[in-house]
């Protein structure tokens, strides 16, 4: 869900002028993992698209991350199928969106960091707040990030597609791996 997304972005060190963040979506994985009783599933969505724009001075972050929610895939026609029309009802919901907007700690330009990412996650017709733990990596021009957390989709209202056999969690794990460019708007 990507996540969806979700990015990683902080302060800059040592710079006052606003940075722009494109995102690649052909080098950005959207990986989920959801367990049952039997064995864990394990798939990926597609990244449609994503651009943010940090204010460094402030931690203000804007921009979105979308997600193709009908692009699940978990190796598994039938799964898939189900998962499409019966939990993420993508038909009716076909983005899955992140609007990010503040971060908590600080980017090195370049280097590695750790940051939280503040925003509005938007799933199957419904934002939730949520706060990202993300790892950030910042180049001269480029820039890489890993995101972990869990969607309780369950909770948030869609339906779980466990059986009377099949027993599944009500969240589902999501880890964004996400890369692109850096430049000054």
């Amino acid at each position: 869900m990507a996540a969806t997304a979700f990015v990683a972005i902080g302060s800059f060190a040592a710079s006052s002028q606003d940075v722009a963040f494109q995102f690649d979506p052909k080098r950005s994985t959207v990986n989920f993992t959801l367990g049952d009783v039997l064995h864990t599933v394990h798939g990926t969505f597609h990244l449609k698209q994503g651009s943010l724009r940090l204010e460094p001075a402030s931690g203000r972050l804007t921009g979105e991350i979308i997600v193709d929610a009908r692009s699940g895939q978990s190796g598994s026609g039938m799964r898939d199928r189900k998962m499409d029309r019966e939990v993420l009802e993508s038909e009716r919901y076909p983005d899955i969106a992140f609007h990010p907007d503040h971060v908590e700690g600080m980017v090195l330009m370049p280097g590695k960091s750790s940051v939280r990412v503040h925003g509005i996650f938007s799933i199957h017709g419904s934002d939730h707040e949520l706060t990202v733990p993300a790892e950030v990596e910042t180049f001269s021009d480029h820039w890489a990030a890993t995101l972990h957390f869990a969607v309780p989709y369950a909770k948030w209202g869609m339906k779980n597609p466990s059986t009377m056999f099949l027993r599944v969690s009500d969240s589902v794990t999501i880890d964004l791996a996400a890369t692109g460019v850096l430049a000054q708007p």
